[in-house]
């Protein structure tokens, strides 16, 4: 899912950088608010456990890769706040040192991956939950939220690749980026989530989560303010 350079047009690419960048400086402010310093590294852990999992690449029709990514396990025990930087720092150091994702679409990938991602898990685990801490609940739900967010986030790169012949395009008519319109590049993510790597991000998810829910309840995140019905 990493969008390498030469796939986004600088009309696509530089406003999702402004995006990604202002979501960032809102990220910070709220960790220093609501994350105990005590658990700033597990901040780091996060961010390494997403840089391993998004390591793991898949060749996907569309020229880009399929993976895991992590964001929701990270975005429900630790907040979606902390989940955007802990895996923007993993997306930053795969395409800076690994040559993972492009250096242009660093912004695109961040927005797709470490913005949108985290948010969408948590609300989904949260609407799903309920006031519920039963723990079957919680295993659909977490499943749910690793699995919707990743389709949601596959599709949205989809989408961005597919506006590229609509948006820049040479005087002969031929896509000046990525070449593939949304009839193509939307089914291409799609499908490839849909039936592989959003099942791979779901059980992901649901696994560690449940572990926390029976091992470290309190430190789930999606948790605070609620109270147990069980």
């Amino acid at each position: 899912m990493h969008i390498p350079d030469g796939y986004l047009s600088p009309q696509t690419y530089i406003p999702l950088y402004g995006v990604f960048i202002a979501t960032m400086a809102v990220a910070v402010k709220k960790i220093k608010k609501e994350v105990p310093v005590r658990n700033i590294p597990y901040l780091g852990m996060a961010a390494a456990f997403s840089f391993i999992i998004m390591m793991f690449n898949l060749p996907i029709p569309g020229g880009t890769t399929g993976h895991a990514v992590g964001s929701a396990v990270i975005a429900i025990i630790f907040g979606p706040w902390a989940a955007m930087i802990s895996v923007s720092v993993a997306l930053i150091i795969q395409a800076l040192i690994f040559g993972d994702g492009g250096i242009t679409a660093i912004g695109a990938n961040c927005f797709n991956m470490a913005v949108c991602m985290p948010f969408i898990a948590w609300y989904t685990f949260r609407l799903i939950t309920g006031k519920s801490r039963k723990l079957w609940r919680i295993t659909i739900a977490s499943f749910f939220a690793g699995y919707i967010s990743l389709v949601f986030a596959a599709i949205l790169t989809g989408f961005e690749f597919g506006i590229q012949p609509l948006i820049a395009s040479g005087v002969d008519g031929k896509a000046l980026y990525c070449p593939y319109d949304l009839k193509i590049a939307v089914p291409a993510m799609a499908i490839e989530y849909l039936v592989i790597f959003g099942i791979v991000e779901g059980l992901i998810t649901a696994f560690i989560v449940k572990f926390f829910a029976k091992q470290q309840n309190q430190m789930i995140h999606a948790f605070n303010d609620r109270s147990s019905d069980e």
